[in-house]
């Protein structure tokens, strides 16, 4: 501490001198620390926040606390050490321990100021980022980066900080842009993905906008569809990084339109694809939210976009939120996002951030009052939006889209509140004409207010939560909008009149408007009266709903105060008025339905104040007949199962006191003393034993808000009633085994429940019944025994507690000041701002202290006495027979003493703890420590016999203290009340030790006596846990946790987007405990270790590997616990641990071992372990060892011990590259050069230590597992690998050899693991050899291939291009070009490529080639053989029956080693010999299987190498391959020869492979032949090639010619891969080389606001098409009908149907557009109608459900419209207009916003005229549609549309009357007319086909608003017509009009109360004739 404390004195005398300690101004330049000096004296604040805090922190507790300059002086000592740490490479512990530091003191709500905060920010991302940092550690210092940018408020981005985006892109592009090696990166420093990203999405905002053109040059080029995995990857990177920050105003080149065009055509490059969607609308809308704010870029109705892009943007979002169509398939195709590889890693966890929020922000941002003057505008593309969807909102029609639709409405209304609150405040900078004002808030609200009326009732409850808090949202913005709906829906449901779950919403919906409706004038009104209706909510047969209803009060008794107003006004007679005036109200609101409108603001103020106060009259009323239910309740509460189980019944014990607590605090004091007696009462007269917990927090509830006039009543009371209990009926007498209380002892236990929550938080006032309390605790524990004694001990607990502990006792609703003059109405509702909040605090006084020792001391010496008798056996209760009486007086004695010291934690201070005992590490501070050790830094080995104490220094160099150790050093004030040196103190602490030395009695009186009574094991650990963590605070009752949690909870109903802590002030006051508490925990720091400590460790840790699990248990809990608090303490047990697990292992102690496995490896003894390469090899000796032990719960733990043990063998930390700019900043003043020196040294001497120490391990396990049987040897091969590989010496010989050998073992297991070791080995040498052999170029990534070349392109020349591609049609080249990308979008400066021929491609340095030859001279030819001889036997299981890619990969190494270096036994002959052996005859599968994977290894392995080698390997294999290829191939064995081609193939130039790639691609179908699948394979396999070359394939021509010449294929095998083939080569045909960058961007530019159309098709295309459909055509005519053999048409059709499949369904699909009008649609319907080949028939309907999701640009899709519509009016074929009529309705809602009005009117009358189809089914189909069409349409559109059809329809209905019957026919008899034997005239069919239309058309109107409610106003009148009209037609019609009604009714079951109202009586009358009939009648 000396040297602590002799700083912080030279702190103090500078600062009085008036020089601020120079510390805190560094980061100034010399001007600015002038000024900071003499300011900082006037107590100006250093600038620090953008925002100044809402909370007032330090203001609020009640001691004075630390001043500012301490703060920063304790800042300023954190970043000197962390600056030491960095430089001395120490990251771990070092840096990470005061990253914790800064942490901890940044959460004590301390701000750094500015110009640190940005340094900090920038040390973090570069630390976040270094390569070389062990990820787990760079994610701490992530972490850390995250926490210092989490408010954008903070930091401005660009004023203040700008970030570089390349060290975060460079760690993004190892993992998705393809390695240009061809090496994977085995390097463990791989950080994870999920963290890159995380970082991005903070340090996004902070990139410069003035970067994006390098950002564009970099990225785009990368782009290609070719291998879609590129776009994809493009895409991600463009929405992770680019800056969506406004350019500075000057660089008008940077402003968003002139890069939007261009990323609107990559958008149309990747069609049909969810992840693009969601990208381009996520980057979309961070666009339109930073633009914002920043007038110099422009802004219309549609925000940043044109309306062109709104559309495409909206039409976008449609699709995303994949509603259901008709029979539409979904808009997406599955297999384009398949191919997004590596780009699936680019996106955001869609949890964190769902799409609707990315959506919702998009329209949100982009509003402005400019949309309010403009017909279409965002807001209008909103509104139609979500008319279009309003049906899926409603709960009877739910499905997948729910909660994403619930989520979207949620973010909707979130976001606008969010602005429109910032934009009042000020914290959102917008530009007047851009801000959101009245009107355009009130058509927001109207659009969203329909459907979440209908959402709040939904079925999924996060959809009803959803719903709920959008509804909040809305009331907020529109009271008067929202409130009158809710209300007209709410009373109803109130009142019963409706189903349960609609009572659940209505209480939830009231929950979350109650404040609302408190603060707005004439809403509070009703609030009394819904107070009323909700009590029969109350009710314990329902606990949902009563839940519910207890929130409901306790938010209304957060905002009002419960105070009849109406008392002493002469004008006011109690609460009629108020009654007469909500009855009148409600009455309007039955009367007018839900469109009823209550404009209050028109209400006379006064009137309405005497409304208000009139009903408060009733709130005496409510009180009691609340207190009447909830006892009620109580009474008939079930029993709740006690555990935690989250049953309703425990819910309702958690909710009452949370009701309470406002309730109580918001009450009069004539209605307080009402409840307290009703409640003293209750309580004296009731035993009620399974709502005790329930009653006594109601009990807490009371003492909390008035302890004076609660304890009066409670204190004697429940004392007389406990002696009576006691004295009188002898409860607790007895001893039970059982938990449950017995019936006698259950009015003792009620009364002591009672008493002891009465207690606990009330504060001082429990002092006047001191003496009572006293007694009785006394009294109790000498009379009881049994069950009852835990809760005897639980209330002095309490009492300790609540004399002890400092805690805010403040609940009222307002500070003092504001009820001078009284409760007035103008409090309703009102929140203290936090600014001004002056808590009440209990701080305990010197009685309070005074009561509680005594009485703490009293309760220990008593319980002390005890059990040193018990386990002396002087006590009277002896250890004998069963000994169960024994057992529990020790239990009961252990559980006292336990909750004694948590109960007085409070007073403990952790340096008194171990006054007068022995302690080590007293906390020398570190500069002093390395001195200590004799002046020098010793050899570590000294030290580390030293016990790592290293003579007591507790020091943060040497890693020998773990992280939880290295001593935290600031301690802040936080209201102790006991000081040193004060009797009582010593009294206390004496105490304490006391304890611990008979808990150590008692621990080994038990483990040699007793050691099978595990029941008083239990207790004795618990009392063991609060004896080391309950010091300071009651840590072991996690108070931290508990209140914070509690407070969010309460916070969370008044949250509002954009308003800081608008909170109750009770509310706010419990913030001020939370950090109250937050600064005792911070203090509550580990403590040095005593010697009594360590004896209570040791027997900790003895227990820990006891026989009985019970045991074990408990004590490894309380040993994890303990472990935190003491310094050094995990250092201390391992070695006694280990021992007894050695132990354990050589007498094969099943259970020990056990426990010695999970102490050691499964707890925080783990990490501390593979730090201490002292015990470590011990550890992992003794586990292998235990690994044989013949117990299969112990072989489960070994398997999961295992990634433990292999984490020791990774390579330690050796050096990271760190970039000094962002260290440098915070070097102290003093020269701390030798400090780091030391420390730097020490550390590189300890890691060499250790790597030794794991080289000798390593070689005595490999001796080890040569001679094992396979199960140990398993283990031990992992662990020796993880152990072994090394970068500095690759790998010892002996290791290698080990290995090379294991390779070919006859375990299959054994083989596996070590081929995988040989692969490591191969890697990790080649990986040196392109590293140059140097460590950093490692960990950078840096790889120098020897063939690689940088190609210059030269673009400028329009011709290069094509040449570039033609080239890959020769197979001669000096570069051969592997990557796909270059120049498919743009073309670079210059492109990556290969040299074609180049002896060696990678070279190695000596040591290389040494191990590599160790490796060659034991692989000779017998090796080889029996590897191959393995290879071909039979896999175990089916699953592992294919090309196994790492048998190749093996392969590929050992032939280097073979052809390349010449450095094995075996020959290239030998190979070939081996090799042909293996293939034998190839008539086995597992022969191919074999070949395959050797031929891969051995093409593969001269791929990269010299020609004349290249050629010798292929003059072997080229035979073999080509034999199987034209005749070995059997359905067997082509899944093994594919996946053999894919590996040579893929990312490589097709040049590699000539041979195989030029004869393949010679194949042309052989008519004649019969052997169809040898035709198919071949295709197959060309496929694959084509595939994996992309648009380098260049040899496409000739085979397009004759598969195009051959679509008629007999085969369908033949057929369907000659279609796949044919897709691939159209995709692959396509690429846009623009010339560079700009070229793309200005192109783009000037095509319009979304850019060029891509894949338009070519002319070559264009005729190959014609010719296609012309033959097809032709061959449908030559085929009869009828047919049933396979024809030309039938086989062609197929091919051509499955080919377009294979294009419609990937991203090109746009390049068929022009053909969909003319030669598709009519062309598949003819398709569709050959029903003699169902086949063909569902693909054609498949394909054809395509057409209409393909997207269209806007005005292209006229004639594709047209052409529907002229088959659906024209076709003479029923099915065909049928079918037609599926795509019109999607083309009309998947382009909602895309058609023209014109197309759009179109298709509603055609249609309209397909309802009088003389076939029924059109006829019904067209219904259908029809109403679907108009469901969807916006407003206006449909307003027009059903006014007109209604009125054709009826005209019709009326124009074509049914004839009358002729008279004088008996009506019994059926008239002519429709009797079924006469043929109708052709007159009266016309006649029926026309009524029906109408009646369907009326009906498709009804029915396209099955949820409305209450119905529209022209429908009652239509229903009307349809039932006077039509209802009795005979047959059809006459059903129809039935059902049409009758569904009507169906759909608003729920809600007809209110949708009766719609209808005049008589019409009521006149559908009830046609419906539902009387059952009496």
């Amino acid at each position: 501490m000396e040297s602590q404390r002799h700083h912080h004195v030279e702190g103090l005398v500078n600062g009085s001198l008036g020089k601020q300690d120079s510390e805190i101004s560094r980061a100034t330049s010399p001007a600015g620390a002038v000024t900071m000096e003499n300011g900082h004296t006037e107590g100006e604040d250093i600038v620090k926040r953008n925002r100044p805090r809402t909370y007032p922190y330090f203001a609020s507790l009640p001691y004075p606390i630390e001043d500012e300059a301490t703060r920063q002086q304790n800042l300023s000592t954190i970043l000197d050490q962390l600056y030491i740490a960095l430089q001395s490479s120490d990251f771990t512990p070092g840096a990470v321990h005061w990253t914790k530091e800064l942490r901890s003191w940044m959460s004590l709500k301390f701000d750094p100021p500015k110009p640190i905060r940005v340094k900090l920010v920038k040390l973090y991302f570069e630390l976040a980022l270094a390569p070389g940092i062990d990820p787990s550690v760079s994610e701490r210092f992530a972490s850390m980066f995250m926490l210092l940018t989490k408010r954008k408020h903070y930091l401005r981005p660009l004023k203040e900080i700008t970030l570089d985006w390349r060290p975060l892109y460079r760690e993004l592009k190892v993992f998705v842009l393809p390695s240009e090696s061809g090496l994977m990166q085995t390097t463990s420093l791989r950080r994870s993905i999920k963290t890159l990203i995380k970082i991005t999405s903070f340090a996004q905002l902070y990139f410069d906008p003035e970067d994006i053109p390098a950002m564009l040059e970099e990225w785009l080029p990368h782009f290609t569809m070719s291998s879609a995995e590129g776009a994809f990857v493009v895409i991600g990177l463009l929405n992770m990084l680019l800056p969506t920050t406004p350019p500075p105003p000057n660089r008008q080149d940077l402003v968003p339109q002139q890069f939007l065009p261009t990323f609107f055509h990559l958008w149309s490059l990747v069609n049909r694809s969810r992840v693009t969607d969601i990208a381009f609308i996520d980057l979309f809308s961070r666009m339109a939210r930073d633009m914002l704010p920043c007038s110099h870029i422009d802004f219309s109705e549609f925000g940043l976009f044109t309306a062109e892009q709104s559309t495409l943007v909206t039409t976008a979002i449609l699709r995303l939120l994949e509603i259901p169509v008709g029979q539409s398939t979904s808009p997406y195709s599955a297999l384009v996002d398949l191919g997004a590889g590596m780009g699936i890693l680019l996106e955001r966890d869609s949890r964190k951030h769902p799409v609707s929020h990315h959506i919702a922000r998009w329209f949100v941002m982009s509003l402005s009052p400019a949309c309010l003057e403009k017909k279409t505008s965002a807001l209008s593309l909103l509104e139609n939006l979500i008319q279009a969807i309003e049906t899926f909102f409603h709960p009877s029609n739910s499905g997948s889209w729910t909660r994403t639709l619930a989520q979207l409405v949620f973010y909707l209304a979130d976001f606008f509140v969010m602005r429109w609150n910032r934009e009042r405040n000020g914290e959102m900078e917008v530009p007047k004409e851009r801000r959101l004002n009245e009107p355009l808030r009130k058509r927001f609200v109207l659009c969203l207010r329909e459907v979440i009326f209908m959402g709040i009732y939904a079925k999924s409850g996060t959809a009803m939560s959803y719903s709920l808090s959008t509804l909040q949202a809305l009331a907020f913005l529109e009271p008067d909008l929202v409130l009158p709906g809710a209300l007209q829906r709410i009373y109803p449901s109130m009142q019963g009149l409706v189903e349960v779950h609609r009572t659940v919403s209505s209480l939830r919906s009231l929950q979350i408007l109650a404040r609302t409706m408190v603060r707005t004038k004439g809403y509070r009104c009703h609030i009394t009266a819904l107070l009323g209706l909700a009590l029969p909510g109350i009710d314990a047969n329902d606990l949902e709903k009563t839940l519910y209803t207890l929130s409901f009060f306790g938010i209304v008794c957060y905002n009002i105060p419960f105070e009849d107003l109406s008392k002493g006004r002469e004008d006011i007679q109690g609460n009629m008025l108020a009654m007469d005036w909500i009855t009148g109200e409600m009455e309007r609101m039955e009367q007018e339905g839900a469109s009823v409108n209550l404009n209050y603001a028109d209400l006379d103020p006064t009137m309405e104040e005497m409304i208000l106060a009139s009903s408060t009259a009733g709130f005496s009323e409510f009180v009691s007949s609340f207190l009447g239910r909830v006892f009620t309740l109580l009474e008939n509460l079930p029993d709740a199962a006690r555990i935690r189980s989250g049953s309703p019944e425990e819910n309702i014990v958690n909710t009452l006191p949370a009701a309470f607590q406002p309730l109580l605090a918001s009450l009069s004091p004539e209605l307080f003393d009402m409840a307290l007696n009703k409640i003293v009462d209750f309580v004296a007269n009731h035993v009620i034993h399974q709502s005790r917990d329930a009653m006594a927090f109601i009990c807490n509830c009371l003492c909390k808000v008035n302890p004076e006039k609660a304890l009066a009543k409670f204190v004697p009371v429940l004392i007389s009633a406990i002696r009576t209990e006691i004295d009188e009926n002898g409860a607790g007498t007895t001893r039970n085994a059982a938990a449950d209380v017995l019936p006698r002892d259950r009015g003792l236990v009620w009364n002591i429940s009672m008493l002891s929550m009465c207690v606990v938080h009330v504060g001082s006032a429990v002092l006047k019944y001191k003496q009572d309390l006293f007694d009785i605790a006394i009294y109790m524990q000498q009379k009881c025994k049994g069950t009852s004694t835990v809760h005897v001990s639980n209330f002095i607990h309490h009492l300790l507690l609540n004399l002890t502990v400092t805690f805010t006792a403040d609940h009222a609703l307002y500070e003092p000041e504001r009820l001078k003059d009284g409760v007035k109405p103008h409090l309703w509702g009102l929140a203290e701002p936090a600014a001004t909040i002056k808590p009440k605090w209990h701080v305990p006084c010197k009685e309070e202290v005074e009561f509680a020792v005594e009485l703490f001391q009293n309760q220990v010496e008593n319980s002390l006495k005890h059990l040193r008798g018990l386990i002396r056996g002087t006590s009277s209760i002896k250890r004998d027979g069963s000994g169960k009486e024994w057992s529990d007086e020790v239990s009961r004695n252990l559980v006292l003493l336990r909750l004694l010291l948590a109960g007085i934690s409070g007073l403990f201070d952790s340096n008194g703890v171990n006054e007068g005992l022995k302690t080590t590490a007293a906390g020398i501070n570190a500069e002093d420590a390395s001195s200590q050790t004799n002046g020098h830094a010793v050899d570590i080995s000294d030290r580390e016999d030293d016990g790592d104490d290293m003579s007591g220094g507790n020091s943060s160099l040497d890693d020998g203290i773990d992280e939880a150790s290295i001593k935290p050093s600031f301690q802040y004030p936080c209201g102790q009340v006991l000081m040193p040196g004060d009797d009582l103190y010593n009294a206390l602490h004496s105490l304490r030790q006391d304890i611990g030395r008979v808990l150590h009695e008692v621990h080994e009186f038990l483990t040699r006596e007793g050691e099978d009574d595990v029941s008083s094991f239990a207790p004795l650990y618990t009392a063991y846990r609060s004896w080391f963590v309950d010091v300071g605070l009651e840590r072991s009752a996690h108070v931290l946790d508990r209140v914070t949690r509690l407070l969010h909870a309460d916070e969370h109903p008044y949250k509002v987007s954009g308003v800081r802590k608008d909170y109750p002030r009770s509310i706010l006051v419990r913030r001020a405990n939370v950090y109250h508490t937050q600064r005792v925990r911070h203090n509550a720091t580990p403590r040095p270790r005593s010697e009594l400590d360590e004896q209570l460790l040791l027997d900790l840790a003895q227990s820990s590997l006891s026989i009985y699990t019970e045991v074990r248990r408990n004590s490894q809990s309380a040993g994890e616990s303990a472990l935190k608090v003491i310094f050094g303490a995990r250092l201390f047990v391992i070695p006694h641990l280990l021992e007894s697990f050695h132990e354990a292992v050589k007498t094969n102690d099943f259970p020990r071992i056990k426990g010695g496995m999970f102490a050691l490896l499964f707890g925080s003894l783990a990490k501390t372990l593979g730090r201490h390469w002292k015990y470590t090899p011990e550890v992992i000796r003794t586990f292998i060892e235990a690994s044989t032990a013949d117990k299969p719960s112990i072989q489960k733990l070994c398997s999961g011990g295992l990634y433990q043990i292999m984490e020791y063998g990774r390579p330690g930390h050796r050096m990271a590259i760190i970039d000094r700019t962002f260290v440098d900043p915070f070097a102290p003043e003093d020269d701390v050069e030798d400090k780091i020196q030391k420390k730097k040294d020490f550390i590189l001497n300890k890691r060499a230590n250790i790597e030794r120490k794991k080289l000798q391990l390593a070689e005595e396990l490999v001796a080890l597992a040569r001679v094992s049987h396979w199960k140990k040897a398993t283990r031990v091969a992992t662990i020796v690998m993880s152990l072994g590989l090394r970068f500095d010496h690759i790998a010892s010989d002996s290791m290698i050899d080990l290995i090379t050998r294991g390779t070919i073992d006859p375990h299959p297991g054994l083989r596996g693991l070590y081929s995988q070791g040989l692969v490591a080995l191969f890697t990790m040498t080649d990986v040196r050899a392109v590293c140059n052999h140097e460590y950093a170029n490692y960990i950078q990534a840096l790889q120098d291939f020897p063939a690689k070349v940088k190609v210059d392109t030269n673009a400028e020349d329009p011709a290069w291009t094509e040449g570039y591609l033609k080239a890959f049609s020769q197979p001669e080249a000096d570069v051969y070009i592997d990557h796909d990308y270059p120049g498919w979008l743009v073309w670079a400066k210059t492109m990556p490529g290969y040299k074609a021929n180049i002896k060696d491609d990678i070279i190695y340095d000596q040591l290389e080639y040494a191990k590599r030859g160790k490796i060659g001279d034991l692989m000779n030819r017998e090796w080889f053989a029996t590897f191959f001889k393995y290879l071909k036997q039979e896999p175990r299981d089916q699953s592992a029956d294919k090309f196994r890619m790492a048998s190749a990969a093996m392969l590929t190494y050992a032939f280097e080693l073979v052809i390349r270096d010449g450095l094995t036994e075996a020959t290239f002959e030998d190979v070939k010999e081996e090799t042909l052996k293996v293939f034998e005859d190839g008539s086995d599968k597992h022969q191919h299987r074999a070949t395959a994977e050797i031929l891969a290894g051995l093409v593969t392995s001269v791929m990269d190498n010299s020609i004349s080698r290249r050629t010798e390997v292929w003059e072997f294999a080229f035979p073999i391959i080509k034999r199987v290829f034209s005749d070995g191939l059997t359905p067997e064995n082509s899944g093994y020869w594919t996946t053999f081609l894919h590996m040579i193939m893929q990312a490589r130039d097709p040049r590699r492979a000539w041979p195989l790639v030029e004869w393949l691609s010679s194949f042309r179908l052989d008519m004649g032949s019969n052997a169809a699948f040898k035709e198919s394979s071949k295709i197959h396999l060309m496929h694959q090639v084509i595939m994996d070359a992309g648009w380098h394939f260049q040899l496409d021509a000739p085979i397009t010619e004759d598969f195009f010449a051959h679509i008629d294929h007999p085969y369908k095998g033949v057929r369907e891969a000659m279609a796949h083939t044919l897709g691939t080569i159209t995709r692959t045909r396509y690429h846009e080389s623009f010339k560079d960058v700009q070229d793309l961007i200005k192109a783009q530019k000037a095509a319009g606001s979304i850019g060029v159309q891509p894949y338009v098709p070519t002319e070559e295309f264009d005729d190959r098409m014609h010719e296609v459909f012309g033959r097809l055509e032709k061959w449908r005519h030559e085929r009869t009908p009828g047919q049933q053999t396979p024809s030309a048409y039938t086989s062609g059709s197929k091919t051509v149907l499955l080919w377009l499949d294979s294009m419609l369904s990937s991203s090109e699909c746009t390049q068929l557009l022009k053909y969909f009008p003319n030669l598709f649609t009519e062309q598949f319907l003819h398709m569709m109608d050959v029903k003699e080949d169902p086949e063909l028939q569902s693909l054609a309907y498949h394909v054809f459900r395509h057409l209409p999701n393909i997207p269209h640009r806007m005005g292209e899709d006229a004639q594709l419209i047209a052409s529907l519509i002229r088959i659906g009016r024209t076709s003479p074929s029923w099915h065909q207009r049928l079918r037609v009529m599926i795509n019109m309705q999607i083309v009309f809602f998947r382009r909602l916003f895309l058609l023209s009005e014109e197309s759009k009117r179109k298709l509603f009358d055609c249609v309209a005229d397909m309802l009088e189809d003389s076939q029924h089914e059109v006829r019904a189909g067209a219904a259908t549609t029809l109403s679907g069409m108009i469901r969807c349409s916006p407003l206006d559109l449909r307003e027009k549309m059903i006014i007109s059809l209604r009125d054709r329809f009826t005209q019709m209905l009326i124009d074509n009357p049914l004839p009358k019957k002729p008279k004088g026919q008996l009506a019994g008899l059926s008239s002519a007319r429709t009797s079924g034997t006469n043929t109708p005239t052709p007159e009266a069919q016309r006649l029926v086909i026309t009524r029906h239309a109408a009646v369907l058309g009326l009906g498709a109107l009804i029915q396209a608003f099955p949820y409305s409610s209450p119905p529209p106003p022209w429908m009652p009148d239509v229903l009307v017509t349809l039932s006077q009209k039509a209802a009795n037609d005979p047959a059809t019609v006459g059903n129809s009009v039935k059902s049409i009604i009758s569904d009507f009714k169906k759909t608003r079951q729920d809600t007809w109360h209110i949708d009766v109202k719609a209808f005049k009586p008589e019409q009521v009358e006149d559908l009830s004739g046609v419906l539902w009939k009387s059952y009496f009648a």
